[in-house]
């Protein structure tokens, strides 16, 4: 009777311990997955277009993981560095125009450049807050990302109507990446008190990784006012 309950602890001992190490092993090996292969992706883009001499590969015994992508960090900060002065920008417009006379070409370049300008300026707040909305009916809340205030032809057409509405992204679970634009009332969001990022992560583990709440600090304690001194 005693050997049953001491393989049942032992088994269970066991598949802790097994949980306990897919626990730390797993995000590291999926981690270093998604580095490898976006390495191996930047590689493949850059390292044909190197010429022969000053590409290691031809050269050496073995292939130099990374390389291609330290080669397109440099050219684009050195893109960015030449575009900051005159001579940069002009040739920077000389190619835009060139691009916005291309058919089909100048839509997409457009399209992107904007976008890239949204996001990356300092700037920008779009997409660095989240909330919560009604969605997709009244009593189920969702989350999404606040992109921007309406605006162009879009908020005129709301204007006429008296809406104040936001653009917000929302985004499905667990591939965040692809989603929704929807158009809500801005006093119908309720921001959250959480960064994108664990917005993102919430979403990604589907409810499971939620944000550690913020500190809570302690109320300042008010100082006695100091008693006159008795003066003689």
């Amino acid at each position: 009777m005693t050997d049953r309950p001491q393989r049942g602890f032992l088994a269970t001992r066991l598949r802790n311990y097994f949980l306990t190490g897919l626990i730390i092993c797993a995000p590291l090996a999926i981690t270093a997955w998604l580095v490898r292969s976006f390495i191996q992706w930047a590689d493949g883009w850059v390292k044909p277009y190197l010429p022969t001499f000053y590409n290691p590969d031809n050269y050496l015994p073995f292939a130099v993981p990374g390389f291609g992508l330290l080669v397109a960090i440099i050219v684009i900060t050195l893109v960015g560095f030449l575009t900051a002065n005159l001579v940069g920008r002009s040739i920077v417009a000389f190619g835009e125009s060139l691009l916005n006379r291309t058919p089909l070409v100048r839509t997409i370049y457009k399209a992107l450049k904007q976008i890239f300008q949204t996001v990356l300026q300092e700037q920008s707040t779009s997409f660095k807050k989240a909330g919560l909305i009604e969605y997709p009916s009244p009593g189920l809340w969702s989350i999404v990302f606040i992109a921007s205030d309406a605006k162009g032809n879009i908020a005129s057409k709301f204007d006429e109507r008296g809406l104040d509405m936001v653009a917000v992204f929302l985004p499905p679970t667990p591939v965040p990446t692809a989603g929704f634009l929807l158009f809500v009332e801005r006093h119908k969001i309720v921001l959250l008190d959480m960064s994108a990022e664990d917005a993102a992560k919430l979403l990604i583990s589907g409810g499971l990784v939620y944000p550690e709440p913020p500190p809570q600090r302690l109320p300042k304690r008010k100082e006695a006012p100091a008693e006159p001194v008795s003066q003689p």
